[in-house]
C-alpha cells in the first residue's frame, strides 16, 4: 500500500465552510459587504483587541502597520532573522532600515536581553519600531519588550501570524492573548492555507488605538474616503476623495465568510494542535533531538513543531522518501542575497545561523490523524536510530 503523503500543514475545510462560502456566491456582494465587517468584529472579540482590519495577506497587514506608524526614510526597525521575509521587508516597502538581533537559543524568539544592549548602544530616537515574531506559536513576553521600548521611546508592531489562541501570563499575573495589544501598537495575523483560521490568502491587523485603526482602512482601499469629516469638499452623495497614498489591499467577502466559519472552530483545531505536540515530546523523550521547550506561564500555539536533530538535510530527505514533506522554518533572513547586499554575512548571528542547521518542522496541523502521527514518529525514530 502506498502511504499518503503527510504535508507538513494544511487546512481543514469543512462542508460548513464550504456552505457559508456558496451563501456569499448566491449573494449581491462578492467584496467590500457585510461579512468583512462581522469578520472583524467576531475575530476582535477573538483576540480581545478593540479594533480589527481585515486585509489582503499577512505581509500587506505588516505593510499598512509600517506605514500607519509614519516610517519614513532612514527609520530603523529591529526584527528576528527567524522568520518569513515579510516581517523585515514591510520596513524596506516604508522606506526605512531593517536592523536584526539574534534569537534566545530555547525559545528560537527573538533574544530581549540583546534587544535591550542595542537600544543601550544606541543614540536615543536611533529605533522608532521592534517587530518581535511569536515563531512557531510561541508567544512573545510583550510586556517585558514594552518595559524596553517605553524607556527608548519605541513603537511595537507583534507578528503574531503564527499565533492566534495563544497567550502568555505577564508580570501582573494577567493573561495576554497574542495580539491584544495591551503591550503593542499593533499586532499581525496571516490566513493562509496553513495557519489556524485559513481563508486561502488573508490577513488582519489589531490595534487599540482609534486613530491608528482609521489610518489603517483608509490605506487599504487607495487612501480613498467618502466621510464628509475628510473631504475638502462635497458634491453629493457620490463624492470621494483620496487624500492619502493607499493601496489595494482590501479582503473580499467570500474570505471573510471562510474566516468567520474557520473561527467557530478556531479552539478546537488549538487544542488538537497541542495533543499532537504533546505526543510528539513525549515520543522523543531521551533521544537525540531537540524538542521544543515552552515556558508553563503561557500557552503555545504550535502553528509549527520544530525539533533540532543533526543531519537536517538527511533527515528531511528521508522523510520525503515515505512520503512525509517536512519543512524548514526559516532560511534567516539576514542570510537571503538581497541582505547579503546590504552587508549582512554569514557570522553576523551565529545562534540563529546555528538553529538554522539543525531544525526541521514536523508535520502539524488539526486533520492530521493519530495514524499519521505514528507513522512520522516511527520514521524520524527509525533515521535517528541508524
Amino acid at each position: 500500500m502506498v502511504q499518503k503523503p503527510i504535508p507538513y500543514g494544511r487546512q481543514s475545510i469543512t462542508q460548513e465552510d464550504i456552505d457559508e462560502v456558496v451563501k456569499v456566491l448566491q449573494s449581491d456582494f462578492l467584496t467590500q459587504g457585510p461579512k468583512i465587517p462581522e469578520f472583524e468584529s467576531l475575530f476582535s472579540d477573538y483576540i480581545g483587541a478593540k479594533y480589527s482590519v481585515a486585509v489582503a495577506n499577512g505581509t500587506a497587514a505588516l505593510h499598512l502597520a509600517a506605514l500607519a506608524l509614519n516610517l519614513n526614510k532612514g527609520d530603523k526597525v529591529i526584527t528576528t532573522p527567524i522568520t518569513f521575509a515579510a516581517s523585515a521587508n514591510c520596513v524596506l516597502y516604508a522606506g526605512g532600515e531593517v536592523d536584526f538581533v539574534d534569537i534566545d537559543p530555547e525559545s528560537y524568539l527573538i533574544d530581549l536581553n540583546q534587544v535591550e544592549d542595542k537600544l543601550k548602544k544606541s543614540k536615543p530616537g536611533t529605533y522608532k519600531c521592534i517587530i518581535p515574531v511569536d515563531f512557531a506559536g510561541y508567544p512573545v513576553r510583550l510586556d517585558k519588550l514594552k518595559e524596553l521600548t517605553d524607556k527608548y521611546n519605541c513603537k511595537i508592531i507583534e507578528d503574531a501570524c503564527h499565533a492566534p489562541g495563544g497567550y502568555f501570563i505577564d508580570s501582573k499575573g494577567v493573561k495576554q492573548n497574542c495580539g491584544n495589544n495591551n503591550y503593542s501598537d499593533m499586532a499581525i495575523f496571516s490566513f493562509h492555507p496553513v495557519k489556524h483560521i485559513a481563508t486561502g490568502e488573508g490577513g488582519m491587523i489589531t490595534t487599540n488605538d482609534e486613530q491608528i485603526y482609521k489610518k489603517l482602512t483608509l490605506l487599504r482601499t487607495h487612501g480613498i474616503t467618502k466621510d464628509t469629516g475628510l473631504l475638502n469638499e462635497n458634491h453629493g452623495g457620490w463624492y470621494y476623495e483620496m487624500v492619502d497614498l493607499g493601496f489595494n489591499y482590501r479582503l473580499t467577502e467570500i474570505q471573510a465568510a471562510l474566516g468567520v466559519s474557520q473561527l467557530k472552530k478556531a479552539e478546537k483545531g488549538l487544542k488538537r494542535r497541542t495533543e499532537i505536540a504533546l505526543e510528539y515530546s513525549q515520543s522523543f523523550k531521551n533521544s537525540h533531538i531537540t524538542t521544543p521547550k515552552v515556558d508553563e506561564n503561557l500557552l503555545h500555539a504550535y502553528h509549527l513543531y520544530v525539533v533540532l536533530v543533526e543531519k537536517r538535510a538527511e533527515l528531511y530527505n528521508f522523510l520525503a522518501k515515505n512520503s512525509i514533506f517536512s519543512q524548514v522554518h526559516y532560511v534567516p533572513v539576514h542570510l537571503h542575497p538581497y541582505y547579503q547586499k546590504m552587508g549582512w554575512k554569514k557570522g553576523d548571528l551565529p545562534i540563529a545561523e546555528n538553529y538554522y542547521n539543525q531544525c526541521l518542522s514536523l508535520p502539524m496541523y488539526p486533520a492530521l490523524s493519530n495514524e499519521q502521527q505514528e507513522f512520522v514518529i516511527e520514521k524520524v525514530k527509525e533515521f535517528v536510530n541508524g
